[in-house]
């Protein structure tokens, strides 16, 4: 048995070890709060200085993470979690967690540059016997084909000299039901002793743990779970556009579809698709098909689809003020919400932002509100504005209201009351009867 891999072991049992983790987003500032409160300690790295310096103030960027709890653990008696960019500090970890975003192209293929870097830094830096896991989203093959070369190249060997995991990120932001701690847990190692210290380690912030035979399963896990739900959004996407021809109400045939107990799931439709999984993650399958000369039909069918929402939606809006007699040109629009969805301050590939750019290449003349999100910022769209204040008494000053995420701050009664004209993409008005309002 290699000795790094017992002592390892012992002690992440008796939590001795020192966590480091690489990205400070939604996803890896969780994992650093979750090992901080279960008694590690914890280095976590970010190239962004703002990011950094607003952790060492104790100060948190993402709404639904207090402030409280990292002061607590930056300054607090037990100074669990330090925060640096100062990359060779991860010479002084011993469990290594990659969180960082794997984005898109321009022509929609895999960027790795941010895994790529990450890796090159953990292999400048790591020292032998360390384990490394891998949360990214990403194609099946990518441990084992991008960063097993570079933590080999020194002829250390995966399982003996340090411990490869491939672990998939959960997150959802803003949800209360479930958290890092009580959802399960896929990891896979490459080699078995990396699977087993890897479940060790993941087993003391998760609940459920669950052990796959290989880091191809568990990246293509991940793949599956967000290719179901983009694939799914994406019928009922189409079938809204469909209800609208046929004067069908989409929301009360869901409605009515989801009281049957077994067979069905309820997905609902919107504006497009937001956030940092389902309208990229996909993709990554898709590009990776193609070296096995597979053409995934039902992935590239849904993306079209969803990727083509925010322009029905505009569609529905020319046409709403059309019923009026205006012109979108000139029309001054006020857009509700530009966070992907309800409640969360995430405004990760969000739909409102290619509203607000179709919108404006038409001439119309686009404000937004959103109480989660002060300042938009768009550097793919090319702008940067900032959320006016919402008084519900001087709505008519504009041709048109579009809700575009269905935030629980607004008073959707006010809303329609106060306004010429609402185009409602989320369902927001149900029960709200009024001929301004029509449903996109």
């Amino acid at each position: 048995m290699s000795q790094f891999y017992k002592d390892l072991l012992g002690r992440i049992e008796k939590r001795e070890i020192v966590v480091g983790v690489i990205g400070l987003g939604y996803v890896g500032l969780p994992i650093v709060l979750r090992f901080c409160e279960e008694g590690f300690k914890v280095i976590g790295f970010d190239v962004d200085p703002e990011k950094v310096s607003s952790l060492l103030d104790g100060a948190s960027y993402i709404k639904h993470i207090p402030s409280e709890m990292i002061a607590g653990f930056v300054n607090g008696p037990s100074q669990a979690f330090t925060p640096t960019n100062d990359m060779s500090r991860i010479s002084d970890v011993d469990a290594i967690i990659i969180c960082v975003p794997t984005p898109l192209s321009d022509k929609r293929e895999p960027d790795l540059s941010h895994v790529e870097s990450s890796a090159k830094d953990v292999a400048k830096y790591f020292k032998p016997g360390a384990l490394i896991s891998l949360e990214s989203t990403t194609y099946p093959g990518t441990t084992e084909e991008v960063l097993l070369p570079l933590f080999s190249s020194d002829g250390f060997k995966a399982g003996k000299d340090f411990f490869l995991v491939f672990s998939p990120e959960r997150e959802d932001p803003g949800r209360m039901d479930f958290t890092t701690k009580n959802t399960p847990k896929i990891v896979g190692g490459v080699t078995q002793r990396c699977s087993k210290l890897g479940c060790a380690l993941y087993s003391k912030i998760v609940e459920n743990v669950v052990q796959v035979t290989s880091t191809k399963v568990a990246e293509m896990s991940k793949l599956l779970e967000n290719i179901y739900r983009s694939v799914n959004i994406a019928l009922v996407n189409e079938l809204k556009m469909l209800c609208d021809r046929m004067k069908i109400d989409i929301w009360e045939v869901i409605r009515a579809s989801n009281t049957k107990p077994f067979g069905f799931q309820a997905f609902f439709p919107g504006p497009g698709l937001g956030g940092h999984c389902i309208p990229i993650d996909p993709f990554y399958l898709t590009w990776k098909a193609r070296e096995y000369d597979f053409s995934t039909r039902f992935i590239e069918l849904a993306g079209e689809i969803n990727t083509n929402m925010p322009y029905y939606v505009v569609q529905k809006v020319m046409e709403a003020l059309n019923s009026q007699g205006k012109s979108i040109l000139n029309s001054h629009i006020l857009l509700l919400g530009v966070a992907y969805k309800k409640n969360v301050d995430d405004m990760r590939e969000s739909p409102s932002l290619e509203l607000i750019r179709i919108l404006r290449e038409k001439g119309a003349v686009v404000s937004y509100n959103d109480p989660h999100v002060p300042i938009a910022i768009s550097h793919r769209k090319s702008f940067k504005m900032k959320s006016t204040s919402l008084d519900y008494g001087k709505m008519k000053k504009y041709d048109c209201v579009l809700i575009a995420t269905d935030h629980s701050a607004y008073d959707y009664k006010l809303i329609v009351d106060n306004s010429r004209l609402v185009v409602d993409t989320r369902n927001a008005t149900a029960g709200i009867k009024s001929d301004k309002v029509v449903k996109a």
